[in-house]
């Protein structure tokens, strides 16, 4: 478990210096994500991430009103608030006993571990999209990478079922680890916009 953790925190360092270089005129740039800007991503990523840090904390997950596609977390300074967010995710995940036992995401319960890997994939999937749609290049090394390909490849059946990731896309086996992984989940590691 404590190689996760330090795949998180190796991904969250990644995932900041992608937002940190992220404009106000990159918002309306398509992603890699099917219907999701770079706005609507970032909305997404504020909208789950409170859901997520409850999920490492064991606790139930927060009240809002509607969904994610009626809010609009992107107003004021949305930067600042995925820093602080990835922070509080690092910090509640490191927190000792946060990757054991169960816990929830809503209403599904999950291993502790499971949510930890949901965030890994956050961190470094949602961090290439970003980069890609905006001429950035995320840099993962291979420990975490291939944390990211067994968090997400534990997942993948029932994340498509769900509709969460999208149809396995066939890459080379010679390809990189975190290439491999964006076929698993569903995106093509050529996408450009």
């Amino acid at each position: 478990m404590a190689d996760l953790y330090l795949s998180m925190i190796s991904a969250a360092g990644a995932f900041k210096t992608v937002v940190a270089a992220l404009r106000e005129d990159d918002l309306a740039k398509r992603t890699p994500c099917d219907d999701y800007t770079v706005r609507a991503l970032v909305n997404h990523l504020l909208y789950w991430g409170p859901w997520l840090v409850a999920g490492g904390r064991k606790e139930p997950a927060p009240a809002v009103e509607g969904g994610e596609s009626d809010a609009d977390l992107t107003q004021s300074d949305w930067a600042t608030a995925l820093e602080k967010q990835t922070d509080e995710l690092i910090d509640v995940f490191g927190t000792p006993g946060a990757l054991d036992g169960m816990s929830k995401m809503g209403s599904a319960e999950m291993p502790a571990s499971v949510i930890a890997g949901m965030v890994l994939a956050e961190f470094a999937l949602h961090g290439w999209d970003l980069a890609v749609a905006t001429g950035q290049k995320l840099t993962l090394d291979e420990d975490t990478a291939s944390a990211l390909y067994a968090a997400v490849d534990g997942m993948a059946e029932q994340a498509r079922a769900m509709g969460v990731f999208g149809p396995e896309v066939p890459v080379p086996a010679s390809s990189s680890t975190l290439d491999r992984a964006l076929g698993l989940v569903g995106r093509d590691p050529a996408w450009r916009p």
